[in-house]
Parts: structure tokens; C-alpha cells; sequence
């Protein structure tokens, strides 16, 4: 399994409630629905994270 980075988030009740109603409906962890919305902004700008084995994911 991939190494993963552990931070703390600090984030608005609202946006965390937001946040869990959506992963409910995409069938996510609000975890892997975070990285999901990351991923995507970065890829909005052209970003590709490098040496990610996710990084290809859709």
C-alpha cells in the first residue's frame, strides 16, 4: 500500500457538513471525497501530482 500523508484540517462545520453529504451520494469517505475535490482543482490548473499511483485515478 501507498504511503500516505497525514495532516490536520481544521475546516468550517458548514463546509464539513457539505462535505459528508456529498460523499454520502459519490459513495465516498470524506477523506477519499477531499482528495477526490483536490485532485480535480489541481487538474483544473494543469497540476499532475508526480510519482502518485492515484494520480491516475478518475
Amino acid at each position: 500500500m501507498t504511503e500516505r500523508k497525514t495532516f490536520l484540517l481544521r475546516l468550517d462545520p458548514a463546509v464539513w457538513e457539505a462535505l459528508e453529504r456529498l460523499a454520502q451520494a459519490e459513495l465516498r469517505s470524506v477523506n477519499a471525497e477531499i482528495e477526490y475535490l483536490l485532485r480535480q482543482a489541481l487538474a483544473e490548473r494543469g497540476i499532475k501530482p508526480k510519482g502518485s499511483a492515484a494520480a491516475n485515478r478518475k
